[in-house]
């Protein structure tokens, strides 16, 4: 990897993040692209530029998770299923799920076509939640069961919670903000933990391209979260949905051209 590199892996990761096409799965197909071997600092770096993008949250919602107590026993609860199952799984989703490009793929594809059903056959209830701090703790715990699904690379953290949390009786623009917001301690946890397991084996050139997609990811990140809010007012997610069909239609062409 070169500073270039990180730079590009900053951009895609910070605009992808937010958005119902799993960063995740951009960050590997965007290593493959470039011939960059799945190593073990590339996952690593791929989980933490990812907590760089989930910062501008903390920037742009700061009020929400500091100063309004029930929100954010809300996104503590929710937290609790990830929280579990990724430090369960851990060895296995590092090892296995993210060296796999037909994984990530597979679910691009299967994920896109799901959503584009979902859409077409979701009506949003009149009754439906609008309010972040009124959403009861049992709604929260099973849109944290959903995000777990995300840790196949290629679902998507931001796509299943949002649909979970619209199954489960919320408003679009509630739900997307609820996602922003489960990214923070989600995202925290995944990077502290992987830093810890494996920072001292990083050399200094390594650290240098871990901080330049860091911040990179930062910025990008928050016109990915502004972009998004608007997108929601006027639109659903089949765009996503068909872009990823599209994408994995094109990653396969090339590859096995």
């Amino acid at each position: 990897m070169d500073n270039l590199q990180a730079v590009i892996f900053g951009i895609v990761e910070g605009i992808t993040e937010f958005l119902p096409i799993s960063s995740t799965g951009h960050l590997m197909l965007t290593g493959h692209v470039m011939g960059l071997p799945q190593t073990s600092f590339l996952k690593s770096f791929e989980i933490v530029i990812q907590f760089g993008a989930i910062l501008s949250v903390v920037a742009l919602y700061w009020r929400s998770l500091l100063v309004n107590w029930e929100i954010m026993k809300r996104i503590a609860v929710a937290f609790i299923p990830t929280g579990i199952l990724g430090l369960t799984l851990y060895k296995i989703i590092k090892k296995y799920l993210l060296a796999s490009t037909t994984v990530v793929l597979w679910s691009l594809l299967l994920g896109g076509i799901f959503l584009i059903v979902f859409e077409l056959l979701h009506k949003e209830k009149d009754d439906a939640e609008d309010d972040l701090s009124k959403i009861p703790y049992r709604t929260s715990i099973f849109i944290g069961l959903f995000q777990s699904i995300a840790m196949i690379p290629g679902v998507s953290r931001s796509a299943s919670t949002i649909v979970g949390g619209l199954i489960l009786g919320l408003k679009r623009k509630t739900i997307v903000e609820f996602s922003f917001l489960l990214a923070v301690p989600t995202m925290l946890a995944a990077t502290g933990l992987d830093l810890l397991k494996n920072f001292n084996q990083f050399s200094v050139d390594q650290v240098q391209f871990l901080a330049i997609g860091f911040v990179v990811s930062f910025f990008a990140a928050l016109a990915g979260i502004k972009y998004l809010l608007s997108f929601i007012k006027n639109h659903t997610f089949i765009p996503f949905g068909i872009y990823r069909i599209i994408l994995v239609v094109v990653f396969w062409f090339v590859m096995y051209r």
